[in-house]
């Protein structure tokens, strides 16, 4: 029966089969993005502005370590779906193992020297002035649970290689919900402050870890693994390294946006307009939750069919995933154009940040109907496992586009050429994405 969901994979219609992969992905994303959401509404209300653009700070530390979970997760992932594609279980196997044993090595060995230099990291990362205190206290606390959240995104990424999106959504949802709950009695019951915000997001971290340790050793994997499989094997890690990189690259390029919006923010507007990103960033998580799902849904489907060499469904479930994300995208550009004003006034009443968000929301979210080919074309070729495209096109928006726009658009026009910067680089890499994948359809996949 466990054999039965990946297979699965390459027999089902591509429409109900997708919507049956996105929606429980979706729902994951939904519920850990309402997480931050109502995270950043909990400490806005109850801590201060001051206390959001602190979180804000550590985000790009603390998430880049996580992403290498995360990075990890998605390049075997790709190996796992691709050799149950091709009926290839040992290599799954073995794939799986080596997934376990990179990621405990990387985040522990990166947590040491992130805590022994963070005086210097959370400054460079816009932590200045009235920040940096409450920047200080809960990155402290965070780091310690940054391995636990690396394990739990790369063991969420094997399960939906696995075709079982609903156990994928539980591991999303269990540290979110966890976290909500701690946020209320570590900072609304037991005044915590920004300690006890730390402390539930590590505490959350922890139970999701549970959750996936447990899924592993059930009889609902696929995947079981013996102690020989923890050794290494350089091809595979070199597949994982090159796929996987991809996914590291994008959120190290994350990290470096971060910390130079923050920084030109701050010079330009002070710790207000640090704030405004942070709500504004906290948007773009929850917003987009229905389009990440729906990438996150194509991935496997787009994998295992790649890997069982049957181009038809691969061509359907790109054109699909593009039809249906595209659609979500339009009703996303439209609430949040009618809502703006409306949204802010949920976290914050500082009437600076109230006056500034609005429309700096709307600049950013200005081409959201259109960022659904760039997502679906890079993760397309993330998918089949050919990590030159998949880096190139993934990194086209966020740094060969964004950062230099973001560097000399503000020098013209101050705040608004930040802001403006986005729909600029959705655009121009939604074009370059666009031919790219094109020409692999009619080179490949015909």
């Amino acid at each position: 029966m466990a054999r039965k969901n990946s297979t699965d994979l390459g027999e089902k219609p591509i429409s109900k089969l997708l919507i049956q992969q996105a929606v429980p992905a979706s729902i994951g994303i939904l519920v850990m993005s309402l997480n931050i959401l109502i995270d950043t509404i909990f400490v806005g209300n109850w801590i201060g502005a001051i206390a959001i653009a602190a979180i804000n700070v550590v985000l790009p530390v603390s998430f880049f370590i996580a992403a290498l979970g995360m990075a990890i997760g998605t390049g075997g992932s790709s190996i796992i779906s691709r050799a149950l594609g091709a009926d290839d279980k040992p290599k799954a196997l073995k794939t799986f193992g080596n997934q376990i044993t990179l990621t405990l090595l990387l985040t522990v060995g990166l947590v040491i020297p992130g805590l022994y230099f963070m005086d210097f990291l959370i400054p460079a990362f816009g932590g200045k002035g009235d920040i940096f205190e409450p920047a200080k206290v809960y990155y402290t606390i965070v780091l310690y649970g940054v391995p636990f959240l690396a394990l739990c995104m790369m063991g969420n990424t094997v399960i939906r290689a696995e075709g079982k999106p609903r156990y994928a959504m539980i591991a999303m949802i269990i540290p979110s919900v966890g976290n909500l709950i701690l946020d209320y009695i570590f900072i609304n019951r037991m005044d915590l402050g920004m300690a006890g915000a730390a402390w539930a997001t590590t505490a959350s971290y922890m139970l999701c870890f549970g959750y996936v340790f447990w899924f592993f050793l059930s009889d609902k994997s696929e995947l079981k693994i013996s102690k020989t499989h923890f050794r290494m094997d350089f091809p595979i890690l070199k597949e994982i390294g090159s796929l996987g990189g991809v996914t590291l690259s994008r959120q190290a390029v994350v990290s470096l946006t971060y910390l130079l919006m923050n920084n030109i923010l701050f010079n330009l507007g002070g710790e207000d307009s640090v704030a405004v990103y942070a709500i504004i960033g906290r948007m773009l998580m929850f917003a987009l939750f229905p389009v990440l799902g729906v990438t996150q849904g194509f991935l496997p489907i787009a994998g295992f069919n790649y890997g069982a060499q049957n181009y038809d469904r691969v061509r359907k479930s790109i054109n699909t995933a593009i039809l249906y994300s595209s659609a979500l995208g339009l009703l996303i550009f439209l609430g949040i154009m009618f809502f703006a004003d409306d949204i802010v006034y949920i976290f914050t009443q500082n009437a600076n940040v109230v006056k500034e968000t609005p429309p700096a929301m709307r600049w950013v979210f200005a081409a959201t109907p259109i960022i659904a080919l760039q997502l679906i074309g890079a993760a397309y070729f993330q998918a089949i496992g050919k990590a030159i495209p998949a880096f190139l096109l993934t990194l086209s928006r966020q740094g060969f586009i964004f950062i230099p726009l973001i560097l000399i658009l503000p020098v013209y026009f101050g705040e608004t050429g930040v802001w403006a910067s986005f729909p600029v680089a959705d655009l121009l890499s939604t074009i370059i994405t666009g031919y790219f994948l094109n020409r692999e359809i009619v080179k490949t996949l015909r």
